[in-house]
């Protein structure tokens, strides 16, 4: 194999959900990349590490894979959100690009800072914002980009859940340090989306709720964007919705588009399944609907098939800018804005006030 051919070897830290069922896959069948090593302190996902992928080193901690940097060819950073930036910032003064797992940080002058950092050492800083790639936000973009919508007044989103009982764990903490809740967890994809499809924002308005006996921090989030372009997006993100609403519902002067469900792509991976023919593909039975004036009720509309997911595209486009130098697929400087945004959420919420950005 040619020296161009060679994959490039990564070093996986954290192997919890973000690690072991969308990284370690998405990285593993990518081409170009070869997952080198995984890093994470507890025996049994070591073990389980080596399972599912043979050839993979594991180290006990982040120094370890630090001390070899120059075996390595890229970093992804998939530890608890507390972690992103000192792990992000050790990474690249050894002279490593990074993947940063969303958030990348808990503030905006973090994620600044960082993208600094990586163009003064030339080097790639990416985010994990895999959700660009969900089958129902492909098929939004591709009608945006056709005009069947018109001009697009209100964007609705909801990434809804029915968990009535906290789980625990860090991403559920009430410690400010941890950056937990559904606002910065959940709410990073959401608001990522809205700004990708309408721009920057304006103004921001929200309500946050701690709703579960014994939760710590938010589980029932409700986030108002002013964009400049004059749309209003109005986005949920909760674990109390009993019901559940439409993942998209997008209203423009021409037409709407309503559609259920969700992007089958992270159950798949979770059930152990992996990239191939038919990936992230859903039935037609699934299908949002595009219309002007019907009812949902009498399945009003006509059904408009939704494009394949591809989370595969996103590890893809890493691989081309390690190769050709491009820029990545999803830039911290875009993670900062979003991350302004959700400081704007928090503010707005705490203050019961609408802020301007």
């Amino acid at each position: 194999m040619s020296a161009a051919a060679t994959p490039l070897r990564v070093g996986l830290i954290g192997y919890g959900l973000a690690g072991s069922v969308f990284h370690a896959p998405l990285i593993a069948q990518a081409e170009g990349l070869t997952l080198d090593t995984v890093v994470t302190s507890n025996p049994e996902r070591q073990e389980q590490a080596r399972a599912e992928f043979p050839d993979v080193r594991t180290a006990a901690t982040p120094w370890e894979l630090f001390d070899r940097a120059d075996e390595l060819d890229l970093i992804v950073i998939a530890s608890p959100n507390r972690t992103h930036v000192p792990l992000a910032t050790t990474a690249l003064k050894a002279g490593l690009p990074v993947v940063v797992d969303k958030p990348v940080a808990g503030t905006a002058a973090e994620a600044r800072d960082l993208a600094a950092l990586a163009e003064e050492r030339g080097l790639l800083l990416s985010v994990f914002q895999n959700r660009r790639w969900d089958n129902d936000f492909l098929t939004v973009r591709r009608l945006l980009a056709d005009g069947a919508l018109g001009d697009v007044w209100r964007f609705e989103s909801r990434f809804e859940r029915w968990r009535p009982q906290p789980k625990g764990g860090w991403r559920e903490s009430g410690d400010p340090a941890e950056i937990g809740g559904l606002l910065y967890d959940l709410g990073s994809h959401l608001v990522d989306q809205a700004l990708v499809l309408f721009g920057p924002a304006t103004e921001v308005y929200a309500e946050t709720d701690v709703r579960r006996p014994g939760a710590e921090t938010d589980d029932d989030t409700f986030i108002a964007v002013t964009h400049a372009s004059g749309v209003r997006s109005h986005l949920h993100v909760s674990a109390t919705t009993a019901q559940l609403g439409p993942r998209f519902r997008v209203l423009g002067s021409r037409a709407g588009y309503v559609k259920y469900g969700l992007d089958p792509q992270e159950a798949a991976l979770r059930e152990g399944l992996r990239p191939g023919p038919e990936w992230g593909a859903e039935p037609e039975a699934l299908w949002g609907r595009i219309g002007a004036g019907e009812s949902p009720l009498t399945d009003g509309g006509t059904p408009v098939p939704t494009l394949p997911g591809d989370y595969p595209a996103y590890y893809a486009a890493v691989a081309d800018a390690l190769r050709d130098g491009a820029p990545g697929p999803v830039t911290a400087l875009e993670a900062a804005a979003a991350l302004d945004v959700l400081e704007a959420a928090r503010r707005s919420a705490r203050d019961r006030t609408t802020v301007t950005l």
